[in-house]
């Protein structure tokens, strides 16, 4: 997620310990316990020599398949085009704009299509994506986007402001414009003649916005803060918003993941403590919806219900609850057009960032995983009620699915402890809290304690993390990985983050115990400066593979794991290049003696920058089609690009173009797997 649409005030006013005081003690031990919970994954660390031992040990581990990076590192780049490994190829597909269907016309470079135009065309600034497979083919299938914020000055003829008086963004067309950049796009595509095209008309295109009505489900659904004029029963709610990392299903449905959303919200009188905990503003939203007129009529307030400022007798006459439909996993099913995206407040309201879900098996719950993206916040666990079926995977009723497996749970908030060993804590009625007593003593309801999750998450005393971003596990060890991609408001130093402010980030990592609530951690790698100083490149990164601000994180399906970066204010890194892509195989790292319990120095050239983004961007999104022989992956916020749609050709010197943010395809010339 791009620095500029990160909300950097920090609204944890809890008093539980730093994850840096639980870092420091850690370290200093050396003592990554094995714990009887196993080997799996292994560390990226050349100069604090932890442990890493991960993997269940009551079963034994999946072979490692024979697998290696088949691609050399490349150097750092800062160009108005995308970079890739030599024998790559890299195509733009779908960017910002691309009509889906006839109701919208062709993208206009002057920036005048129209509110229905963008109804009915591909959303801005491209984020988490996957790719569906149909009748398993590799060469066709839906593409499900996410569109996390807009860029007013390139959505706009005449630029952007602040100032709905200004001239600029004064009317109720632009308004919906803005209002139909965001959320999610689905969209068929087909390789044809050795180019991915979007299919323009297609059954399976559609486009959900802020606007689209959505269900509500779980705990949340028909409560009486979730009742509005639009929703009476409080059993629905409009429109998705700052759609950032995303999901996927055993099932094969999409998950979307509602994270800045705090900010398009207003309340100017008294804010709740729940409003307060999670940000809402006091002052206005961030686009300035709620201050034109609209539809008004039958339900309306199509952008007065932004300003959730309690102004009648109750909830039938003012739009005080509107914001509590927002903060959820929404799940959406690709393959039903006709379907309505359901918001599952089961895994807890915050500001999500990914999604992903451990290890299936029969007969066991299914485990989702998810990190609140602010400064100082928390990682969270949601377990079924419902065991795997392995049949459901099949179903066509994909939502009813969902419904089983994600209305119905509990959902933990994470605590991390310096011997290596992290507790999932419930946030259940029953949960303890930190002074003795339980979260029935501060909330009446399972509900009341979603509505408010990362209060009640304070109460039960989880650890505050470096801004908990996407989340992704490894197929073959089952590890999951987390990045944690900075905080500068860290005021204290410690031999893992000796720095005055983590301003390079990292990635974590653990393993669940399967009998207990337990779980094994460690860090994966810090992110820093090839020259930064020993106390600061704690993973000993060389220019080969320097990166800062870890974001984007997912393994392919063959155990690679691929890196995306958001440089944000980490100028020692964002200086020498633009935001990039980076492969590592982890099942693959050993030490120089052959052991898997310490990696060194040695071990550095595995790190490998695999694709460098054009200036001003930020890389983010990726998928694989089954055949693992193409990767897509998005540029979000681009300066001054695409200048083609061949991803690599670079704006002239002195040209200017309306940026794009776009897919990028990336093809192997020989036709082979990407990466190996």
């Amino acid at each position: 997620m791009s620095k500029a649409t990160h909300d950097g005030t920090v609204y944890n006013k809890s008093n539980n310990a730093a994850f840096s005081d639980v870092l420091e003690k850690h370290i200093s031990r050396r003592s990554m316990l094995k714990t009887g919970l196993g080997a799996a994954g292994f560390s990226l660390f050349s100069g604090v020599g932890l442990t890493g031992c991960f993997s269940s040990s009551s079963s034994k581990p999946d072979p490692i398949p024979e697998l290696k990076l088949g691609f050399d590192s490349i150097a750092c780049a800062k160009k108005d085009s995308v970079v890739v490994a030599q024998g790559y190829s890299a195509q733009v597909l779908a960017p910002w704009g691309t009509p889906i269907n006839d109701m919208a016309q062709e993208w206009q470079s002057d920036g005048s299509n129209t509110a229905l135009d963008q109804a009915n065309s591909v959303g801005q600034n491209h984020d988490g994506m996957y790719f569906y497979s149909l009748n398993d083919s590799s060469t066709d299938g839906l593409l499900c986007i996410n569109h996390e914020y807009i860029q007013q000055e390139a959505l706009h003829p005449s630029g952007a402001s602040s100032d709905p008086t200004s001239g600029l963004r004064n009317s109720a067309e632009e308004i919906r414009k803005e209002i139909n950049a965001h959320g999610i796009s689905v969209v068929r595509v087909k390789l044809i003649d050795g180019s991915w095209q979007v299919i323009k008309n297609d059954g399976y295109n559609r486009r959900f916005t802020a606007a689209t009505e959505m269900m509500i489900g779980g705990p949340l659904s028909g409560h009486s803060e979730l009742v509005t004029p639009f929703s009476p029963t409080g059993e629905s709610t409009r429109g998705t918003s700052n759609n950032c990392g995303n999901g996927f299903t055993p099932w094969g449905t999409y998950l979307t993941c509602e994270e800045n959303w705090p900010g398009y919200f207003v309340n100017t009188g008294e804010l709740s403590e729940q409003q307060k905990r999670i940000g809402i503003s006091t002052s206005g939203g961030r686009y300035g919806w709620e201050d034109l007129a609209g539809d008004e009529t039958e339900q309306g307030s199509e952008f007065s219900r932004f300003n959730i400022t309690p102004m009648g007798k109750g909830p039938l006459e003012d739009y005080r609850n509107e914001a509590n439909g927002f903060g959820y996993i929404v799940e959406i099913d690709p393959h039903d057009p006709q379907s309505v995206a359901v918001k599952r407040t089961a895994l807890g309201r915050f500001r999500h960032e990914g999604c992903a879900y451990g290890k299936v098996e029969e007969g066991k719950p299914i485990a989702f995983y998810s990190g609140h993206d602010a400064r100082f916040e928390y990682i969270y666990k949601f377990v079924s009620d419902a065991l795997w079926d392995p049949n459901d995977a099949d179903r066509t009723d994909r939502l009813t699915v969902g419904a089983k497996y994600m209305d119905k749970g509990t959902l933990y908030v994470a605590r991390f402890s310096e011997d290596g060993i992290g507790h999932w804590l419930p946030l259940t009625l029953e949960g303890e809290t930190q002074t003795g007593g339980n979260l029935g003593d501060h909330f009446g309801s399972l509900a009341e304690i979603i509505l408010n999750t990362a209060g009640a998450a304070d109460l039960v005393g989880a650890t505050p993390m470096d801004r908990p971003e996407w989340t992704t596990v490894d197929p073959i060890s089952g590890t999951v990985y987390l990045t944690l991609t900075n905080n500068t408001k860290r005021d204290e130093t410690n031999v893992a983050n000796p720095r005055v402010n983590n301003k390079f980030g990292h990635i974590i990592r653990w393993n669940d115990s399967e009998d207990s609530n337990e779980f094994s951690w460690d860090i994966f790698v810090f992110g820093a400066p090839s020259d930064g100083a020993d106390d600061v490149n704690l993973s000993g990164l060389t220019t080969s593979n320097e990166f800062a601000c870890p974001d984007g994180l997912a393994f392919d399906a063959r155990g690679i794991l691929w890196v995306q970066t958001d440089n944000s204010g980490a100028m020692e890194v964002k200086d020498k290049t633009n935001d990039q892509m980076l492969a590592v195989i982890p099942t693959k790292l050993v030490d120089a003696s052959g052991e898997a319990d310490t990696i060194h120095v040695d071990n550095q050239n595995e790190l490998r920058r695999f694709f460098v983004g054009p200036n001003g961007c930020e890389i983010t999104g990726l998928t694989f089609t089954p055949d693992q022989k193409n990767c897509f992956l998005n540029v979000q916020h681009p300066g001054n690009w695409p200048y083609s749609m061949l991803a690599t050709d670079e704006t002239p010197e002195g040209e200017t173009v309306r940026p794009r943010s776009a897919t990028v395809i990336i093809r192997k010339d020989d036709g082979g797997e990407i990466g190996v």
